[in-house]
């Protein structure tokens, strides 16, 4: 049985979602008020700058997840374990973010097409955290289906 290997596995997930992240920026921009206020340099630095949070965001969530769960030997072993504190970090980290960033430093604001939902008394948009349950989940399912494959080499 060949085994996967823990540095192609986090490889792999960093450039998938790292290039889903890209898209799902560009495309939930009208929900922020950089869509009207912004040029599209701004628009553009402001893709690219948050797709590299994001890049950043799930490489220390897997990582820190790892590590909690003590999986040396990951993605061939804990494989759910990991996956699930990885996107529970990553939803956390999230919600944190969001709410220093638009409550407490307006570092950012939601346009009115923003859909949110009130958590512990403040409004956190609904698409940033969509986005880290879907988007990691679709890496790590790409990294389980290739897990898959290797133990039946």
């Amino acid at each position: 049985m060949k085994k996967m290997g823990m540095i192609n596995a986090v490889i792999k997930y960093l450039a998938i979602v790292t290039a889903i992240n890209f898209v799902w920026e560009i495309l939930h921009l009208p929900l922020y008020t950089i869509w009207k206020e912004d040029g599209i340099k701004e628009q553009a630095f402001a893709v690219v700058h948050c797709t590299g949070g994001d890049a950043l965001i799930a490489f220390f969530a897997l990582i820190f997840a790892i590590l909690v769960v003590r999986a040396k030997n990951w993605p061939d072993k804990k494989f759910f374990a990991v996956v699930m504190l990885a996107v529970i970090f990553g939803i956390s980290y999230t919600t944190f973010s969001e709410w220093m960033n638009v409550e407490i430093r307006s570092a950012w604001a939601y346009s009115d097409l923003m859909p949110t939902i009130n958590f512990f008394g403040f409004d956190v948009g609904l698409s940033p955290l969509l986005q880290w349950l879907v988007i990691p989940v679709l890496g790590f399912t790409v990294i389980g289906r290739d897990r898959q494959r290797s133990r039946k080499v």
